[in-house]
């Protein structure tokens, strides 16, 4: 029989011969094939999701709306899905309109969370060029949510072609919180940058609004280090250092050779950056990566393939090494506050007045031996006390707006960066401001009380009042206000006589 089988039915009996074990794989197989399938249809609701999921990826990753009309993108599409693919897949112009649609949605809804905001905004507002030397004018909003959450909107990316005068700046801001429907009242204070113009329109917001006008405190830690980095050999070095950077980037010989010699040497492969006058702290990252990568590139430079007898030019003289290290030392600190500095997710306003002190005893503490190291230390220590005294200094009419956020901020409210007296003047200030905003308060309070009709007194209850009744309201000739304000003062005095978070706490949580 088995015989038989084998020779009149060969399928029948191949399946019996094939086993449980055989016939599993052959399920399993079929489930793959499945799984891995590309489906040829695509419902409309489908096609919806998938259009929603490339708007966003657009949106998400500032893709140019261009791609969608690539052949490799239309490609992936048409593997991930043929169905919606062949049949739904939108082009550029379809991908414009959705686009348009989501920023509309997006305006309101912004808008829309700004109106139900209760306290104060405040904004950022620089004038930049792009690459096409095209100029623009950013405008950003931050508020605290209900939960004392940190939020930022973007209100505004636009394009100037006018003179960027500072009349006309002030203008542009104006129309910008006209668009999203905020009201010049509810802005506290406007950051920015320390261009004339930026100031000039500052000053004028400052008069017509009443906004605090705030330097931004990057900007002016690079103008602090890009002036001491003047000095005349140290801008030899670093244009020595730019060169040495460029070569290598340009000539693919060398190149391979120093990852050669990295490799050789044991020394990590990282490539050589190119400072950029505009980027925080690449001078700091292109020296401490050339100090990385010191032995590497000078084995290079010395193999006669890359450079030829005679044209040693490009390495930097020991001198001028020497000097890079130094620099070195002296950047680290100007490179963690800046690192501080542009933070996005943590108050940063009530941080300065310490980082500053930090940042001055770091410099005034720095040993070089080069006269050139001295300048740098020399030139940044001044340039600290030239843009940034005032901020640790009480003067005028005390409401300086850095020191009134660090003395609010639990973590510096031991006012260690400020003498013992200014402490106390700041204190003062404090207590005067509450005072001011309780009696505010009080008098908002009463006019509601008054238009809701509550708080008054009965015709009944006016003729039952005793004269010992008025005498016990007005006992010790201290009035219900009186008792209030010196209920404000006490609350600051011990909020100021409690102990200082440590500084790693978020002071809004």
């Amino acid at each position: 029989m088995p015989e038989h089988l084998k020779r009149k039915h060969v399928v029948a009996c191949d399946n019996d011969e094939e086993g449980p074990s055989s016939r599993a794989k052959k399920v399993r197989s079929s489930s793959m094939d499945r799984f891995v399938t590309k489906p040829a249809t695509c419902t409309p609701q489908q096609a919806n999701v998938l259009t929603e999921s490339i708007l966003n990826m657009l949106v998400t990753d500032m893709r140019p709306l261009s791609m969608v009309d690539d052949e490799g993108f239309k490609e992936m599409i048409k593997q991930f899905n043929p169905g919606y693919h062949d049949n739904y897949l939108p082009g550029r112009s379809h991908f414009t309109t959705l686009m348009e649609k989501k920023y509309h949605a997006t305006f309101e809804k912004v808008k829309e969370t700004l109106r139900g905001i209760n306290g104060f905004l405040t904004l950022t507002a620089d004038v930049w060029t792009s690459r096409a030397t095209e100029a623009y004018l950013g405008v950003s909003c931050h508020f605290l949510s209900e939960d004392w959450t940190m939020k930022t909107f973007n209100h505004s990316i636009m394009p100037l072609e006018e003179r960027h005068t500072g009349a006309n700046i002030m203008t542009w801001m104006e129309e910008v919180l006209a668009k999203f429907d905020i009201l010049p009242t509810k802005i506290k204070a406007v950051v920015h940058d320390s261009g004339s113009n930026m100031v000039a329109a500052m000053r004028l917001l400052e008069e017509k609004h009443g906004w605090a006008s705030i330097g931004c405190a990057g900007h002016t830690l690079q103008l602090i280090v890009n002036t001491a980095l003047k000095e005349t050999t140290i801008s030899r070095a670093l244009g020595a250092a730019r060169q040495l950077v460029e070569h290598f980037k340009r000539s693919e010989l060398a190149s391979t050779k120093l990852k050669m010699k990295q490799e050789q040497m044991n020394v990590k492969q990282n490539a050589l950056i190119q400072d950029v006058s505009t980027r925080w702290n690449s001078t700091f990252h292109m020296i401490e990566r050339l100090l990385e990568q010191r032995w590497p590139l000078t084995a290079t430079l010395s193999d006669p393939e890359v450079t030829p007898r005679g044209k040693h030019y490009f390495d930097l003289k020991p001198e001028q090494w020497e000097l890079l290290e130094e620099l070195k030392q002296g950047l680290a600190p100007f490179e963690t506050v800046a690192v501080y500095l542009s933070g996005q997710q943590y108050t940063t306003i009530s941080g300065l007045p310490q980082v500053v002190k930090g940042l001055t005893r770091a410099v005034h503490q720095s040993q070089f031996e080069t006269s050139s190291g001295k300048s740098f230390i020399s030139t940044a220590e001044k340039g600290i006390t030239e843009r940034w005294g005032s901020i640790c200094t009480i003067s005028g009419d005390n409401e300086n707006p850095v020191l009134l956020a660090a003395a609010l901020d639990p973590r510096y409210r031991k006012l260690k960066f400020l003498t013992p007296e200014d402490g106390i003047r700041l204190q003062g200030s404090i207590e005067v401001l509450a005072v001011k905003e309780a009696k505010m308060t009080g008098t908002q309070d009463a006019k509601l009380q008054r238009a809701n009709g509550s708080g008054r007194k009965s015709a009944l209850e006016t003729l039952l009042q005793s004269d010992t009744d008025s005498l016990s309201e007005n006992e010790g000739g201290e009035s219900e206000e009186d008792r209030k304000i010196q209920i404000v003062i006490n609350e600051v005095r011990l909020y100021f006589g409690e102990a200082s978070l440590p500084k790693k706490e978020d002071p809004l949580k």
